[in-house]
Order: structure tokens, then C-alpha cells, then sequence
């Protein structure tokens, strides 16, 4: 498969998710973050809260319960969770998105060690 994201977002700092199977570039804001992730293998999310999220799906599927409401989200959805609200789900191998978070410590940078 071609690579779905340009040099410019291959070059960013990897983001250090403790999830098995998941590359994910991560664009530090003051106050923000926005990473751009792709899964190799199927990956069930715990449930958990955090700040606001809002993400794009370029490719694949996603499963997500928001808040007790299980949604689908495909190819040019749009999903958005707010602040504190509860929520889980699967994401299925070969799944690629733009996340945004309204938390500028959401992630740390990935060491290369």
C-alpha cells in the first residue's frame, strides 16, 4: 500500500501510545495536539476520559461507544468527543486518521532509544 502520509508528516516526532500495532506522528500546538495515526493490527480501547477529540477516518473502521452510544465511523466520517466523557471501541487493522486533542499534553514524543 502507498503511504497515505506525505514526507512533511513522516518527519514529525513519533508519538509514544501504549498500543500494540499503531504509528503515529505527532504536531505539538501551544495548546493542542494533532497526530496523525495508522493501525497494522486490530486494537481494543479501554475505557477513559480526557479532553476533547475530535477526529477525521481516511481509511478503515473504528468502532467507538460514546458516552453508552456505539457508533461505526468509515472513510470520511467525522467523530467528536467531548471533554470527559466516557467512551471506548475497537480499531480495526489498516485504519488511518487525523486526530485532533484539545490537551497539549495528550501525548508524549516516542524516545529513540
Amino acid at each position: 500500500m502507498k503511504e497515505i502520509f506525505p514526507d512533511p508528516i513522516q518527519k514529525l516526532p513519533e508519538a509514544d501510545i501504549p498500543l500494540d500495532g499503531i504509528k503515529a506522528y505527532l504536531s505539538q500546538g501551544k495548546d493542542h495536539q494533532i497526530l496523525f495515526m495508522k493501525f497494522e493490527k486490530d486494537v481494543e480501547l479501554p475505557e477513559h476520559s480526557h479532553q476533547s477529540q475530535w477526529g477525521i477516518v481516511l481509511e478503515g473502521k473504528i468502532e467507538l461507544v460514546i458516552d453508552g452510544e456505539r457508533n461505526i465511523f468509515e472513510k470520511g466520517d467525522r467523530y467528536f468527543i467531548p471533554a470527559g466523557v466516557k467512551h471506548h471501541g475497537k480499531i480495526f487493522a489498516g485504519y488511518t486518521d487525523i486526530t485532533y486533542f484539545h490537551q497539549k499534553d495528550r501525548y508524549k514524543v516516542k524516545s529513540r532509544c
